[in-house]
């Protein structure tokens, strides 16, 4: 399935911190993992319209029932404000019915390395979780 690439909401200034983060889902079914990327295009639109949104991105993995996200942001409260508004709240909500496993990661960066890459993504996501 192919990915939702990176796409620029609104730019910042080139020297500007922005606060990102990547996430990664795991639904316990394959009817899960179609509920979670029907509802994924609507969350996408409504960040690319969110304030203080700087870049988002998808990757969809439907059969593995896999998903990692990848956003930018303002600073912490603009995602947090984004995280607490409809659709996002309402999906997250009815998400964790069918979620197996999520990990979250934030850090900084300065906006002239946006787009954050997919492989810096996963590692830092992989620190997330406990050893194997």
């Amino acid at each position: 399935m192919p990915d939702v690439p990176w796409s620029t909401p609104t730019r910042p200034a080139p020297d500007a911190e922005v606060y990102v983060m990547a996430s990664r889902f795991e639904t316990a079914t394959l009817t899960g993992a179609v509920r979670f990327f029907l509802k994924a295009p609507g969350i996408i639109r409504k960040i690319r319209t969110a304030p203080g949104a700087h870049g988002v991105a998808l990757r969809a993995r439907v059969p593995r029932r896999t998903f990692l996200t990848l956003s930018a942001w303002e600073d912490r409260d603009a995602l947090y404000r984004f995280a607490r508004s409809e659709p996002h709240r309402s999906s997250s909500r009815a998400a964790a019915g069918y979620m197996k496993e999520s990990a979250f990661t934030f850090w900084t960066v300065r906006a002239r390395d946006l787009p954050i890459g997919w492989e810096e993504a996963e590692r830092r996501l992989a620190e997330q979780r406990p050893n194997q």
